[in-house]
């Protein structure tokens, strides 16, 4: 099944959980459709917070490493207002010390693992 279609329809059938997890696939390869992957990004999130029981946890993570962990923050961000969301970080992290961030090569910054707790605004 599609995720995308999958929440939506869970969002519609008011399903609620304490803790969401999403770990979806690197959405681009290229830097052409890197906003296309922010978007995606975006609904995702989106979709995954409204079945989040107030106070509840949204686990969030992306492995695509054209989205710069600025960048992915600032969508989750979007996506909080979006859902009418507020949204409190547990912890950001990157990826294990066995797959090295080399400062200046952006491409080895890739992982990027968010945990935000979900409040009703």
């Amino acid at each position: 099944m599609n995720a995308f279609d999958v929440l939506k329809q869970w969002v519609k059938d008011k399903r609620s959980y304490d803790v969401v997890m999403l770990d979806p696939p690197a959405f681009t390869k290229s830097r052409e459709t890197i906003q296309k992957a922010i978007t995606g990004y975006k609904e995702i999130n989106l979709r995954g917070m409204r079945l989040v029981r107030d106070g509840g946890f949204l686990v969030t993570s992306s492995c695509t490493n054209l989205v710069q962990p600025d960048l992915f923050l600032q969508t989750i961000e979007m996506a909080a207002k979006d859902a009418r969301k507020r949204i409190r970080q547990v912890t950001f992290q990157a990826q294990a010390s066995d797959h090295p961030i080399i400062w200046g090569m952006e491409n080895t910054n890739y992982l990027k693992f968010l945990i935000v707790q979900v409040s009703d605004k």
